[in-house]
């Protein structure tokens, strides 16, 4: 990564109607970085990613990229952007060669340039073998490296993805995931992805966390884990309201109820768990431990857990 700023959003702000979908967020995004924004639905992520890709406009504040603002250089801003949106743009009655020169023509591309570029990006993304296939005959996986493949054509210096991996089963998802990493670590291209899930997220050089429209974490996963202190307890009881009363008169641990199930973050005593159970087994039907995990962070920095039932974004 260097030091410049592919992406810069400061103060940030968006409303439809009285609803505030983005209050004043501000971060940035390195050259050369994979950059995941998690967050549950109704968020605020595809808002962000309508702005980022030049679909709607900033009301308030400021977005640039590489230096460029969006408001001001919007046509300069979209020549550096390659975007794979969630809903697939893909023919599935033309080839994957059609439906890649389709696209090349839509940028422009030469019939010389877009048959190299074709060929590049399709060694790429490992479907040069499948060219000549049919969209329809291709597994979920591979339609989207296609997607990937279109967006790749006019080499982008910044690659976009709203939720790029959403509806794939878990190993199509991995195959498409694996394909970004090597992608991004072979070209030096800055990537940009939203997603909810937070297996997803982790493997990103750095993540924001929004909630509700509002930035709550922002950092390497391994660092925002790391700031937890520690191992997370989680214990379920028949009665958790009294069971937290109970432990809240214990000296060292911070118990916090969430959707029912009480939680002591930031925890370094291995002996803990033992006698936590030992005093209060009478009111202890599970307990347990392990290592904190994105949803750990997000529950801290909220105080509900990642799947809150928020509306649509």
């Amino acid at each position: 990564m260097s030091d410049q700023r592919a992406i810069d959003f400061q103060a940030l702000s968006f409303h439809y109607g009285d609803r505030l979908a983005l209050d004043h967020i501000t971060f940035d995004v390195a050259a050369g970085e994979l950059f995941s924004l998690l967050g549950p639905n109704g968020s605020g992520k595809t808002t962000l990613f309508r702005l980022l890709s030049t679909l709607i406009m900033p009301q308030q504040g400021s977005l640039t990229v590489f230096g460029k603002d969006v408001m001001e250089s919007a046509d300069q801003v979209r020549f550096d952007l390659g975007v794979v949106f969630q809903s697939p743009s893909v023919d599935g009655k033309l080839t994957v060669r059609e439906n890649l020169s389709v696209q090349a023509v839509l940028y422009g591309l030469e019939r010389l340039q877009a048959r190299s570029r074709i060929a590049e990006v399709s060694e790429q993304l490992g479907i040069a073998d499948r060219l000549d296939d049919k969209l329809d005959e291709l597994s979920g996986g591979l339609r989207r490296r296609v997607e990937l493949a279109k967006s790749l054509l006019h080499r982008p210096r910044l690659l976009i993805m709203d939720e790029p991996t959403t509806g794939l089963d878990p190993a199509a998802r991995s195959d498409v995931w694996n394909a970004i990493r090597n992608l991004q670590a072979s070209t030096g291209m800055t990537v940009f992805m939203t997603t909810h899930l937070l297996e997803e997220a982790d493997r990103a050089d750095r993540i924001a966390i929004l909630n509700h429209g509002s930035l709550v974490a922002l950092d390497a996963p391994s660092v925002l884990r790391r700031e937890l202190g520690g191992d997370v307890i989680t214990i379920y009881s028949e009665a958790p309201d009294e069971l937290l009363k109970l432990l809240g008169q214990e000296q060292g641990i911070t118990p916090q109820l969430v959707d029912g199930v009480i939680r002591i973050a930031g925890t370094g005593d291995g002996q803990l768990v033992a006698r936590l159970h030992e005093k209060f087994r009478e009111h202890i039907q599970q307990i347990g431990v392990g290592k904190p995990g994105l949803e750990d962070v997000f529950i801290e920095k909220t105080g509900h857990r990642f799947w809150g039932g928020a509306g649509d974004e």
